[in-house]
Order: C-alpha cells, then structure tokens, then sequence
C-alpha cells in the first residue's frame, strides 16, 4: 500500500474563536489602562492647585459681638463756675459671649468706675477728635481691670460711642 503525501497539502489553521477574544479583552484593558492614566495625570496636576487656592485663601475672621451699654450722664469739672454735663453711649466690641456675660454679671461696678473716671474730666480735654479717642483708650483699659480680686482681667476689643453731648 502507498500512501503519498504529495497530495496533502498543508491547511493553515485558522485562529478560533477562543483567540480573537482573548486578543480583544487585551487590546481593551492596555485602552483602558491608558485612559486611566492620562486622567490621574491630569488630576493630580490640578489637585495641588485648588489646594494651594484653599490655602491661600483666609478664614473669615469671628463675627464680633457688640455689647451696648444704657446712656449715662454725669456732671463735669469746670473753671468757669458754670455746670456743664456730659450725656454719653457706649457700646463695648467683644470677642465672645463669656466675656458679656462676666460685664453683665459686674454691671453696677463698670458702671460706677465708669462714671467716677467720666466726672473727673474737663469739657475742654474732651472736645478735640485726640480728646475722645484718648477717653476711648482710658476707658477700654478701665472697664478690662478685673473687679474681683484675683480675677481674670476682661477683655474688650474696642469701645465705641454711640451718644457724646457735652452741654
């Protein structure tokens, strides 16, 4: 018997199916490897950014509290034997509510110091604008000292007018 094997030929085999879609799920995740990249690339870049803005941009500072304190008036010294007066408002600028609760708690006494240092004073010391800001100063650093001994001082941010009759 004689087989010849001329007559066969060589067929290519043919990729299955198997192999295509394992070529495919490749070429699918290198795609999206890439596209992850390129997208933390980009990211990371702009994070420090809007990072370095948070930063940079200031914290709002505390809304202040505002303490108002009833009219006062109060007789002044004077050299020409006339009377004159002094009808003043105030409103204290504090930094929390602990410190309005210690004025409120010592009202009588920052009243009474108040209108003991305003009826030492001269209607004429008290007429220029350096006049009333010097009696602002005086009377922040005032109203500060403790009232209890061994207290705690207060403190006041500013002290502002809200009434200034000199009469």
């Amino acid at each position: 018997m004689a087989t010849t094997t001329a007559n066969q030929q060589a067929v290519p085999a043919s990729p299955g199916p198997l192999k295509r879609i394992i070529l495919i799920v490749l070429i699918a995740i290198i795609a999206a490897g890439a596209a992850g990249a390129g997208v933390w690339f980009f990211m990371s870049k702009r994070a420090p950014v809007a990072a370095s803005r948070e930063a940079a941009a200031p914290t709002p500072p505390a809304v202040p509290l505002f303490f108002p304190l009833e009219s006062m008036t109060v007789n002044l010294q004077s050299d020409d034997g006339q009377q004159h007066f002094l009808r003043i408002g105030l409103t204290l600028k504090l930094g929390d509510a602990r410190t309005q609760q210690e004025l409120t708690d010592h009202m009588p006494e920052v009243r009474s110091h108040i209108l003991l240092a305003l009826s030492n004073k001269h209607p004429d010391d008290l007429a220029p604008l350096d006049g009333k800001r010097a009696l602002a100063t005086e009377l922040k650093t005032l109203i500060e000292q403790p009232t209890d001994k061994g207290a705690a001082p207060i403190h006041v941010d500013d002290v502002l007018f809200t009434e200034f009759v000199v009469q």
